[in-house]
């Protein structure tokens, strides 16, 4: 990982050591049935497979699915739209350290939103204490 982006793999390995899918599973809250299902939806995961199937994932294989799991369950992205992102973000040489840069359009705050969800998350919270 870079110096400049924190990793959640803290689990006292070298930044560049290979993980296996349990160690990334783990170290990222992702279940291992849905890294294994990501590496056929996203042609570009391809973790090394050794003896047995065993899948060993390199630091660039970490970094593309802690971008992934930032499209998907952080940014709302489905998995075709996220693959997408992903590769027009490849084709262009904007993915820096396999990241990403945020959309446009999710950064863009629309004020008027803003205030219609505040408006609801309250009368959300009056319903539940009343």
């Amino acid at each position: 990982m870079s110096d400049s982006q924190p990793s959640l793999l803290d689990d006292g390995k070298a930044p560049e050591a290979f993980r296996t899918i349990g160690e990334v599973a783990k170290a990222l809250g992702i279940r291992q049935h849905v890294l294994r299902y990501w590496e056929d939806q996203f042609p570009m995961l391809r973790p090394i497979k050794r003896s047995g199937n065993r899948r060993y994932y390199r630091p660039e294989d970490v970094r593309l699915v802690e971008t992934i799991d930032r499209l998907v369950h952080h940014e709302g992205y489905t998995l075709r739209g996220a693959r997408q992102a992903i590769e027009g973000g490849l084709k262009s040489s904007k993915a820096v350290n396999g990241a990403l840069p945020t959309p446009a359009h999710s950064t863009a705050v629309n004020p008027d939103v803003t205030a219609r969800l505040r408006a609801i998350r309250a009368q959300l919270a009056a319903a539940l204490e009343g």
